[in-house]
């Protein structure tokens, strides 16, 4: 903690936020004067809020759960998450917390807590995973009203995006005032944010963090997604990591890129002898083809996350893999052979990246310790003139997947199993409930 103490002073630091990921990647918390941190650095929340929906309602299976009386969890600082707050009007730092039982043992239904179960498997075995997280998100118009569809935002020129500019240098400079507050938010932060590129979308870009620490970069993702949206406020504008914000424009992804080390050797093991791939590389996708179709609700975790799912702009519909393919939900980029890895592209900007991070490496990790066999890689276009999707299409059938699949299950903890699923299924029902403006258009006269 003197490292903290010493941070704080430096930066003249008046007010902390504590902050706990809770189970949508969203950061829950509180505030705390620096003297009052300084002199307890631990704090309490009801765990009641692991749990909470997006609705801010709670499923029918809460008291089963968690503690009926609503019991604090302790809150102990994680000191290498420790950042400034650059949006704040007065000094402030951010901190994550992990959260405790009241025996000291890591929560089972913190979505921190469900990584670092997953990483505590792969050090048991000396291996280290490795990984980059690619971030897709939108710049949107504010809206006030949610019957309104989402717009682009009005760039510097005084025009709307109206083509498709994949790659776009101008289209990106159209925001230069919005991405230059971005990157010093981020540098100030520390976050190793790589490169920035115009996407497909009108008004979606995609952002790439360097590879590293698995949990690091989960911590990462996390806060870069609150960087975002304070920056794109302080511009008058949202920013949207929403799967499908709108129903003409390309969904919004968070492809996963991953390697394996020898934790003594930092070897790549993925990496096999003359150009080829390794055993482990091929269990490891074996595995991934097994598993995903079960762990998709983590990848997909909201109803609009399915909307992505169609055979258009590199959508992953299919199971396949395939050597440097876009049209593969599993897809093994051209790279050296140290950098041999793989890239899961089926999770969504909206995913919570700890549970991202944390299903693709239980997945490969349930692949390399049953010795899964892949398929044969896919050449040339994996979607085919009788294309399918062969995941689920709701987020329904993900968790009746997720509640068959018991090997996942043992990893993730079968309590957070069955939260995540009563989360999900709560959401889900509310979400059903909704008359949509298309059944209204189409039924209303027409049955």
């Amino acid at each position: 903690m003197d490292i903290v103490k010493k941070f704080l002073q430096q930066h003249s630091i008046s007010e902390i936020e504590c902050l706990v990921p809770d189970m949508t990647g969203n950061a829950r918390g509180k505030f705390l004067p620096t003297r009052k941190f300084i002199a307890e650095p631990r704090a309490r929340l009801p765990e009641s809020i692991l749990i909470q929906t997006v609705t801010g309602d709670w499923s029918e299976e809460h008291d089963q759960l968690v503690d009926p009386a609503d019991r604090d969890m302790v809150l102990q600082p994680d000191p290498s998450t420790l950042r400034l707050a650059p949006w704040a009007k007065e000094p402030t730092a951010q901190l994550i917390f992990d959260c405790y039982d009241s025996e000291g043992n890591q929560h089972p239904l913190s979505t921190r807590s469900v990584l670092r179960r997953v990483l505590a498997l792969y050090e048991a075995e000396g291996l280290t995973p490795v990984v980059a997280p690619e971030v897709e998100f939108y710049l949107v118009q504010k809206n006030l009203d949610p019957d309104y569809e989402l717009k682009a935002p009005i760039g510097r020129s005084g025009r709307y995006e109206v083509a498709r500019q994949s790659y776009s240098i101008d289209a990106v400079n159209e925001f230069d005032p919005v991405i230059d507050t971005l990157y010093r938010y981020c540098e100030r932060q520390a976050l190793d944010v790589d490169t920035l590129i115009h996407e497909s979308g009108a008004g979606q870009m995609e952002i790439n963090f360097k590879h590293g620490d698995a949990l690091a970069l989960a911590d990462q993702v996390f806060t870069f997604k609150r960087t975002l949206r304070e920056t794109a406020l302080e511009h008058d504008i949202y920013a949207t990591f929403m799967a499908k914000p709108m129903e003409r424009e390309p969904g919004s992804s968070m492809h996963i890129h991953q390697s394996l080390i020898d934790s003594r050797t930092g070897r790549n093991l993925f990496a096999g002898d003359n150009g080829r791939f390794s055993d482990r590389f091929y269990h490891y996708i074996g595995g991934l083809q097994k598993y995903v179709p079960a762990a998709i609700g983590f990848f997909a975790p909201n109803v609009n996350s399915y909307r992505r799912f169609v055979p258009d702009i590199a959508a992953p519909i299919n199971l396949q893999w395939g050597l440097d393919n876009r049209t593969t939900g599993l897809r093994v980029p051209d790279s050296p052979r140290e950098a041999t890895r793989i890239e899961n592209r089926f999770a969504g900007a909206d995913a919570n990246p700890y549970l991202a991070i944390a299903l693709s490496l239980a997945c490969g990790y349930l692949g390399m310790k049953e010795q899964l066999q892949p398929s044969a890689p896919a050449e040339g276009s994996a979607y085919g003139h009788n294309s399918r999707v062969e995941i689920a299409r709701t987020l329904e059938e993900g968790l009746r997947l997720l509640a068959a699949c018991q090997p996942l299950q043992e990893i993730l903890g079968e309590r957070f199993v069955r939260a995540f699923i009563a989360v999900k299924l709560a959401e889900y029902e509310a979400f059903a409930k909704v008359i949509s403006s298309w059944e209204r258009e189409y039924l209303l006269l027409r049955v």
